[in-house]
């Protein structure tokens, strides 16, 4: 049997599923590979390991996963064990937004405490980051506060970010309500992808008052999102960060009666030093955007 089959195998069956596995498992692999190597395990052993849906262990697999879980499932604790305590692990989830904004910044805070520890980052969404908590492959995660975190995981909301319309100084539209007026918006809408808080807040938002209206143009920084608005591609979407400078090209529009991004933390079980320093950073600094 080919070890990294088995290793797939692990996560499929943990997780209940490919696609749940692709969401969990700590590097970079897509759905079809994972199929692909699950048929190739499954041929090798002449037997049928899992259904696919609904996701469910056949007996063969059932067996097979109470030899590799005690196997896989320890590869962290004991990495943790024969490193030592000499260098501190931070991993941390969050989305797109936060990883290019504000967590670069936030490190560098936190290496004034620890000088050196080894860094873990995922781009997560809310049901991502949980599932990577739960699997204990990170210690914390910044994200969007949707819903009730998961049963054993704590969470702490630390700021409310209102949506905003940007577009360029010399566009004609002066407030969003004109948008929602008619029957159909012509004008490009430049946001962050899909899986964003930001983009499922706004959809949202569109939802409740009747109105379709979905994005040509998908980038991961807010940066990038004005200097498209800026050149007269479209118009943008964003959360309004109290005290972030806008590009002068650029005037922001409220979207009045839309949902905030809710900001938090969450985590499971207790902190490890530095994660609790990575936290309170966090906090520090989402206090100092809500009195911006």
């Amino acid at each position: 049997m080919n070890i990294h089959h088995l290793e797939l195998f692990y996560y499929v069956a943990k997780h209940g599923g490919i696609a749940s596995a692709v969401r969990n498992i700590p590097y970079g692999i897509q759905q079809p590979a994972i199929s692909g190597q699950m048929a190739k395990l499954e041929e090798s052993l002449g037997v049928k390991l899992f259904n696919r849906r609904p996701f469910s262990l056949s007996p063969a697999g059932e067996e097979l996963f109470q030899f590799v879980e005690p196997f896989f499932s320890n590869i962290g604790a004991v990495a943790k064990k024969i490193r030592g305590d000499s260098m501190p692990q931070l991993r941390i989830a969050a989305p797109t937004m936060a990883l290019h904004d504000y967590v670069p910044e936030l490190l560098h805070r936190v290496r004034e405490k620890f000088p050196t520890f080894r860094l873990n980052l995922h781009e997560a969404s809310q049901p991502e980051a949980e599932g990577l908590l739960q699997a204990q492959e990170i210690d914390l995660a910044i994200t969007s506060i949707e819903k009730k975190p998961r049963v054993g995981l704590q969470s702490q909301a630390l700021v409310e970010l209102p949506l905003v319309l940007l577009v360029a100084k010399k566009h004609p539209l002066k407030n969003a309500q004109d948008l929602w007026k008619r029957d159909k918006i012509e004008e490009t809408l430049i946001t962050f992808p899909p899986t964003e808080p930001v983009f499922i807040q706004f959809q949202r938002g569109l939802k409740a008052i009747g109105v379709e209206w979905f994005s040509g143009i998908e980038v991961n920084s807010i940066n990038l999102i004005e200097c498209y608005v800026a050149n007269g591609f479209g118009i943008g979407l964003t959360a309004a960060v109290p005290g972030m400078r806008c590009n002068p090209q650029v005037r922001r529009l409220p979207l009045d009666g839309f949902p905030p991004v809710t900001i938090g933390a969450v985590w499971s079980g207790k902190l490890s030093p530095i994660a609790r320093q990575f936290l309170a950073e966090v906090e520090a600094q989402a206090k100092a955007i809500d009195c911006a």
